[in-house]
């Protein structure tokens, strides 16, 4: 049986057994339903009802409860009828707390003490160590793109930006215009893009991983749509990855190995501190 079919099972009892064996009935308490030997009283239902809630909608609300109650009572039931013989609920709550307390405070603690800042200095040395696991499963280029759906506004001076695509300030000028205008674009300056992803945007067969690093500057448009795209430079299937492309994995794999770091020395320093106490105590034959 799955671990996490029997961490289930634990959970559905625990909740129907402090519904259950854990409160204590008044004669005025309302009972809603009862499958054999687990029933379901109104007042487990309080807190449900917000503020200024009608009769109708009440009663709508405790409908739809007592429905879930009872098949979730019935599964319950076909549960413990097939659990096997030699499975120790208890043991499975134990661990089952064990795990919550100790995941709900490890976060609590690593809140408190990671530094979740990664300069580009530790980024780059990051890198340089570990860049041969980044080894490209598709090609990728770095471009700029635009896709203006046809009559293209201000065509003249989209042309004539695209033709001085270097100097300062145009790209702010085309970022603009693409946001007002275009279908879609790319035109970061340190971006990378799977060239599949690109040519999805593209007349079919315009850039394939073969031709794309032939297509330097095309301006093409199919009735539809004009394009502008510049290639600047390609890597190919096999290549390592560039830095600016798998900026984000990096940063995540530096802050996991922070936080794995905190944890270990934060245990390190339990275990010392309670030694010095003498509170621990280890039998071993």
């Amino acid at each position: 049986m799955k671990k996490g079919f029997l961490l289930l099972v634990w959970l559905t009892i625990s909740l129907f057994s402090c519904q259950n064996n854990g409160s204590i009935r008044q004669g005025s308490d309302r009972l809603l339903a009862e499958v054999k030997n687990r029933k379901l009283y109104l007042s487990e239902l309080e807190g449900m009802f917000p503020l200024g809630t009608t009769p109708t909608d009440s009663t709508l609300i405790i409908n739809a409860y007592v429905n879930r109650w009872v098949k979730e009572a019935l599964i319950l039931n076909e549960a413990e009828r097939n659990l096997p013989s030699d499975l120790n609920i208890d043991q499975l709550v134990r661990d089952y707390r064990a795990s919550l307390l100790r995941n709900t405070y490890e976060q609590v603690l690593v809140e408190e003490l990671l530094d979740s800042i990664v300069a580009d200095d530790e980024l780059r040395r990051f890198y340089q160590k570990n860049k041969e696991q980044y080894e490209l499963q598709t090609p990728i280029a770095k471009c700029h793109f635009l896709k203006v759906p046809l009559p293209v506004p201000e065509l003249d001076s989209v042309l004539s930006w695209w033709s001085k695509l270097e100097e300062p300030g145009i790209l702010n000028k085309l970022n603009n215009y693409a946001n007002d205008y275009a279908q879609a674009y790319e035109l970061r300056d340190s971006s990378w893009i799977r060239i599949e992803q690109l040519a999805l945007e593209l007349p079919e067969g315009t850039l394939t991983p073969e031709n794309a690093v032939y297509k330097k500057d095309a301006i093409q448009e199919d009735g539809t749509f004009q394009y502008f795209l510049r290639v600047y430079e390609v890597k190919n299937r096999a290549e390592i990855a560039p830095l600016a492309y798998i900026e984000d994995q990096a940063r995540k794999v530096i802050l996991h190995s922070r936080k794995i770091k905190i944890l270990k020395e934060k245990r390190d320093d339990l275990y010392d501190l309670e030694m010095r106490k003498n509170n621990i105590k280890v039998y071993t034959q």
